[in-house]
């Protein structure tokens, strides 16, 4: 076959494989530098500004009643999970060690479950795996997931010391990784400056 315009197809076509190479970089490439998420934790999701979360409620083991304005003060991983999600199942114990890590009055790894049977259920699995850091919290309606935006399990949004979303992740992730404790260090040191400037 000859083309009638060689010169025009071949400068078209190089333009198109330089366009599908520099798109391919682009989306293979590590966030910037200036990100604090970065290596384990690429694909956790940051917003351009701290944004309101929805109020919601949810029950401890005992079935008293919680929010997550109880728990402003400090920076709050948010992990929406089920015992019958067998991604949360396997990223559970990551987050039992991050919450030994980190646990305190800077922050807080609150696992919520989104499981219909209640807190007998959750207590149960996670004694059976050895959590011990981790509170049992749990919502049995899943309004709290379905609020969030959360429509697939694991889903897991970060907030800051005043209760805002500051990033979220779909999907399960090495908690406890140095990335991870990087990335949670990063919003906990901010969270400080921004307390002592006011």
């Amino acid at each position: 076959m000859t083309l009638r315009y060689p010169i025009k197809a071949a400068t078209w076509l190089l333009a198109t494989l330089l366009a599908v190479g520099l798109a391919s970089v682009a989306l293979a490439a590590e966030p910037t530098v200036s990100s604090p998420a970065r290596g384990k934790m690429r694909n956790f999701t940051l917003l351009p500004e701290a944004k309101p979360v929805p109020e919601i409620g949810f029950i401890d083991a005992m079935g008293q009643p919680h929010t997550l304005q109880e728990f402003q003060g400090r920076v709050v991983l948010l992990n929406f999970w089920a015992t019958w999600c067998a991604p949360c199942r396997r990223e559970m114990p990551a987050l039992d060690r991050l919450q030994a890590k980190l646990g305190g009055d800077d922050f807080m790894v609150l696992a919520l479950s989104q499981d219909r049977k209640g807190p007998p259920v959750v207590t149960a699995f996670l004694q059976k795996i050895a959590v011990a850091n981790l509170a049992v919290y749990v919502d049995p309606t899943s309004r709290s997931a379905r609020a969030f935006g959360a429509y697939g399990l694991p889903a897991t949004v970060l907030l800051d010391r005043q209760g805002r979303a500051l990033g979220r992740m779909v999907g399960p992730a090495e908690w406890d990784s140095d990335d991870a404790i990087k990335l949670f260090h990063h919003f906990i040191a901010k969270g400080k400056k921004a307390a002592d400037k006011s």
